[in-house]
């Protein structure tokens, strides 16, 4: 009975895990935020169980911290700690462009068109939370262009880690609008197809963006 109890709340938990992330991600859960059960249970319509299990995954991956105080919190790092987790997410980020240049497929470059129309709209209509999120899916259909699911996880840890501290870079509507025309230049070095030029595309647009977020923090 109760392995049937475990197995019908790890479905809900891996869906709060997932929310939880996303809201991480685009700077909704702030560095430092304490979560609190009790009310995400009742966010989630959900009993304590599966909250429990989606923050005690999210510990486990360093994108929450667990204090005997303040409870559970979403993870914050100092200016050093920042700046060298850039540093690791900024040479991933350099390989993930190489390697999907080289392998890009006709339905590669679709996802990756696709993610750039939605961050074009939420940033023409001044939606920064929807930037946020459209932003995150174009990086991811990088990822996912590079063919290979270990180096695209990596990745996307470091984006997780790195949400909260990036989104305080986006301001006003022209952030947003001249995020997405960045887009369009790193796009067209990974269309390329070819491993020097996306190498370079990505290193460029990385060093930007990465100055621009530590600035903000």
């Amino acid at each position: 009975m109760a392995d049937n109890v475990q197995n019908q709340s790890l479905p809900l938990a891996r869906a709060i895990e997932a929310q939880l992330v996303e809201d991480i991600s685009i700077g909704l859960l702030e560095p430092g935020r304490r979560l609190d059960e009790a009310g995400l249970a009742q966010r989630f319509g959900a009993s304590r169980t599966p909250v429990r299990e989606a923050l005690l995954r999210l510990a486990a991956q360093g994108i929450l911290v667990e204090g005997e105080r303040r409870g559970i919190r979403v993870a914050e790092y100092t200016r050093e700690e920042l700046s060298q987790i850039f540093e690791a997410m900024h040479e991933i980020e350099i390989a993930c462009a190489r390697i999907a240049a080289s392998r890009l497929t006709l339905l590669s470059r679709h996802e990756i068109e696709a993610a750039q129309v939605e961050c074009i709209t939420a940033a023409e209509a001044g939606d920064r939370t929807g930037f946020l999120r459209a932003n995150e899916a174009f990086h991811q259909t990088i990822y996912r262009a590079t063919g290979n699911p270990f180096i695209a996880e990596l990745a996307s840890d470091f984006r997780r880690r790195t949400g909260p501290f990036r989104a305080k870079k986006f301001v006003v509507k022209q952030d947003l609008l001249a995020a997405a025309e960045s887009h369009e230049r790193l796009m067209q070095d990974i269309f390329s197809k070819d491993s020097t030029t996306a190498s370079n595309g990505m290193m460029s647009y990385m060093t930007e963006s990465l100055s621009k977020a530590l600035a903000a923090n």
